[in-house]
């Protein structure tokens, strides 16, 4: 999974940026990767991959990871390429999520870009520019699809819903408001827009707004009618109290977030709502050779997931129980976890029920 994080200047974007990489390369022991300066991949924490190693006597711990792309910028009018905009719009449509930071703190030493501080207005500002972008793919598209529709009954249809969609952005409309038929949603895929992606809010606070998780903040009240607005994901968060607990040992991280009132850091929140507003889940696999988590979609069928990681390994595939990795460590019994309905039967096909973390143990 990829996830690119967006703001305005001096919204604590790059701050917030180096420290859930730092802190998330050093929580889960996974090397921390620079693929290029703005690029990092971290370990998603999962403290159940070590329980299980445990069980299994495992060689080898390896979890899913998330990349993170600092998308660097965007300013008023980065679609027509104000600071490096085009460089980036470009970064940000090779994500699957959007992770848009936002400022609701007063500080009279941090500058505002635009002089004062108003969450929606900045929000609106980097989208307005995602809109701008999206309408010139748009109009390529179009004047290529119009050639064809006088003769193609599809292109006549395909040129009909772009113009639909055209007008839907220039009323300052996201795409992924688009209202359109299952059937357009392989073509609007296609079309790589900007607008069109998840995007999840980011509430960078200050230390104070923490304690109850921005409830009594008025700039963060305003952020998440918006995001509920857009069918979007929320969170609140402090990139400088982040970057306060990437200097610390793990031990020191517990213990720090506990004197500030919390129970999770901000990669914890940030993996949360991704996974959320993806329809994401985990599943482990386990055996003395490794310990593994992954990424599936949720509903994904037994057979599926396990036809991944043949596909993934090209091993040599013989048998696959499936059970749920609570109740395997409760007594490692398949059939009770039918009985408690943690897991069903449809056919001969094992299904895994919403929001479940199902184990797979291979025999290999």
């Amino acid at each position: 999974m990829k996830l690119g994080i967006v703001g305005l200047p001096n919204v604590g974007k790059s701050t917030l940026f180096n420290a859930i990489t730092k802190a998330g390369a050093e929580s889960a022991n996974y090397p921390f990767c620079t693929i290029d300066p703005n690029v990092g991949v971290v370990a998603v924490p999962d403290e159940r991959l070590q329980l299980l190693s445990d069980l299994y006597h495992s060689e080898k711990i390896t979890p899913a990871v998330i990349e993170f792309v600092d998308i660097a910028g965007l300013v008023k009018g980065a679609s027509k390429g104000e600071g490096l905009g085009n460089q980036f719009l470009g970064n940000i449509r090779e994500t699957d999520a959007i992770v848009h930071v936002v400022r609701c703190f007063d500080d009279d030493n941090v500058i505002h870009v635009d002089g004062s501080v108003d969450p929606i207005r900045d929000i609106e500002t980097i989208e307005l520019e995602l809109i701008f972008s999206d309408l010139e793919v748009l109009d390529r598209r179009m004047q290529k699809t119009k050639k064809l529709a006088n003769n193609d009954k599809d292109a006549k249809k395909e040129y009909a819903l772009l113009e639909k969609l055209h007008t839907h952005l220039e009323e300052g409309k996201l795409a992924i408001n688009f209202e359109a038929e299952e059937d357009d949603a392989e073509l609007l895929d296609s079309l790589g827009l900007l607008t069109r992606k998840p995007v999840i809010y980011a509430c960078n606070v200050a230390e104070e707004s923490l304690a109850d998780d921005g409830a009594s903040n008025l700039y963060v009240q305003k952020v998440r009618e918006y995001a509920k607005k857009n069918h979007s994901e929320s969170f609140v968060i402090s990139a400088q109290i982040e970057q306060e607990i990437s200097e610390l040992s793990d031990e020191e991280k517990g213990e720090y977030l506990e004197s500030l009132g919390l129970s999770e850091s901000g990669l914890d929140k940030i993996v949360r709502a991704s996974y959320s507003l993806l329809g994401l889940m985990s599943y482990l696999t386990a055996g003395e050779k490794e310990t593994r988590a992954w990424t599936i979609k949720k509903g994904t069928k037994a057979p599926q997931a396990a036809g991944k990681i043949h596909t993934d390994f090209e091993r040599g595939f013989i048998k696959a129980e499936v059970v749920n990795y609570k109740d395997l460590l409760d007594n490692g019994s398949l059939s009770a976890a039918r009985e408690k309905g943690l897991v069903r039967m449809e056919g001969k096909e094992y299904v895994m029920q919403d929001g479940d973390v199902v184990l797979f143990r291979f025999n290999v």
